[in-house]
């Protein structure tokens, strides 16, 4: 849709579009009818003047923004000052081009606008096909953002288990969502009293019972009322113990005693007291390799684990990533009261190349650092590299290298390549891995850009 007062504008801008193919196209001359023409017509990108009579641009680009936030507005003005573009974009602009427009850049905003909304309908499609074609309680999940098919299957699981009264072992590296599957179980479980959680890294035994089971009156000195702990604030409800492999040992007996026997003593008191909440456990680390050194009691492990659920880290479901980085777009520049920035095509290929062994918590703060220092236009990858590049260089594994040993990350044949072959095969794999982008795979190759360029212009003629 193309919004001008002046006729001869409006042709221009329309022929332009539709030489590059762009044919699909509404004008409209009196600002007073745009509304009306969203209202009726399905708009991909919209391209609108400032200086108009009836209804200015700006206050139509804050109307289009409000009703129909789906719409990517492209600003096309005479105005030059930077002051106005400021405020175009802060009120939510996709784009800002000054006349004279130049063809190649008001064809290429348009294209962006329209991929840029392709993508979020393939990626809200793809979720909507995911969970409701396969799951009974879908809007349970609805916070966990995925279309992974390992994730989906733990989700079937997780609703087959949520009413058993048994409790879940959840493994998992850190960042890769262990307490929104918890919050998913306990909000399929039924459970009508609370959802209760306690961090159990760095917690001696003493805090930890006090914590948990509360105490009496004059247990210890400055105990002068009595207190209930966690257990009994999730009557009826769950409890969710998270870093369970950092519990002490003294601590785990008196874990066990809760799961074997559902009771407990609070601190100073004899007389155990009941207890019927649903215990969730999840932890980072592997409490069999804990067990066998001493760090975690067997009996405990086996009464942990009657349901088990393990997440997979963030670098083995990299399918999920336009997904992820649509959505915390979208949360950073809610949350930091800006328009969501359009994305270069190459962030995405960037993004798979990575390790993150902060997983899905690690990707979220990079996209939120992105967006707080985005200005306009489209988002940058500096700081995206910068992130890569600092984390990368204390060795974090790429996702090709869950192991750091260069050793382990190929396997070779009887016969092995001759080093023209392997550095061939080496630049085509990060080619693929890329999509095509060298800026990208030079980086995976820990080469220049330049120097790539030369190794394809020689595989090309070999």
């Amino acid at each position: 849709m193309i919004v001008d007062d002046e006729p001869s504008i409006l042709l221009a801008i329309d022929t332009t579009l539709q030489m590059a193919g762009l044919s699909n196209t509404i004008t409209c001359q009196d600002s007073r009818r745009v509304m009306g023409i969203l209202a009726d017509t399905p708009i991909e990108a919209m391209l609108l003047d400032l200086n108009m009579p009836n209804v200015d641009g700006h206050r139509l680009l804050d109307d289009v923004r409000r009703e129909y936030p789906d719409v990517p507005v492209i600003i096309v003005t005479g105005a030059v000052d930077v002051e106005t573009a400021v405020r175009c974009i802060k009120a939510g602009a996709f784009d800002y081009i000054v006349k004279p427009e130049e063809a190649e850049r008001l064809i290429t905003a348009v294209n962006r606008a329209v991929s840029f909304n392709e993508l979020k309908r393939e990626n809200q499609s793809l979720r909507r096909h995911m969970l409701h074609n396969d799951l009974e309680n879908p809007e349970a999940f609805s916070r966990i953002i995925t279309g992974n098919k390992e994730m989906l299957t733990i989700f079937q699981y997780v609703e087959s288990i949520a009413t058993t009264s048994q409790p879940v072992l959840i493994r998992g590296k850190t960042g890769v969502g262990k307490e929104l599957i918890a919050r998913t179980i306990h909000q399929l479980s039924g459970l009508k009293g609370e959802f209760v959680a306690v961090n159990a890294a760095g917690l001696d035994d003493t805090v930890f019972s006090d914590t948990l089971f509360g105490h009496v009156k004059g247990a210890f000195t400055g105990a002068d009322t009595p207190r209930c702990g966690l257990i009994e604030q999730a009557r009826d409800g769950t409890l969710f113990l998270d870093e369970i492999g950092d519990l002490t040992q003294a601590s785990q007996v008196k874990l066990l005693r809760l799961l074997q026997e559902g009771e407990y003593l609070p601190l100073g008191s004899d007389e155990p007291k009941l207890a019927n909440a649903r215990i969730i456990a999840a932890t980072n680390q592997n409490l069999a390799t804990l067990q066998q050194t001493g760090g975690f009691r067997k009996d405990l492990n086996y009464r942990l684990r009657t349901h088990r659920i393990y997440i997979p880290p963030l670098r083995e479901r990299l399918d999920d990533i336009p997904l992820l980085l649509a959505h915390f777009l979208e949360n950073a520049a809610s949350r930091l009261d800006k328009p969501t920035p359009s994305v270069p095509n190459e962030l995405i290929s960037l993004l798979k190349t990575y390790g993150y062994p902060g997983n899905v918590r690690e990707l979220e703060s990079m996209i939120f650092d992105a967006v707080s220092r985005h200005r306009s236009g489209v988002l940058t990858l500096d700081s995206f590299k910068s992130h890569i590049a600092r984390e990368q260089s204390a060795g974090t594994p790429s996702p090709a290298s869950p192991d750091a040993d260069a050793h382990l990350l190929i396997a070779f044949s009887e016969k092995l390549p001759t080093i023209k072959q392997a550095t061939r095969l080496l630049v085509e794999e990060a080619m693929r891995r890329s999509h095509g982008n060298q800026s990208v795979a030079a980086r995976i190759l820990g080469i220049s850009q330049q120097a790539l360029s030369k190794r394809l212009k020689k595989n090309a003629n070999l």
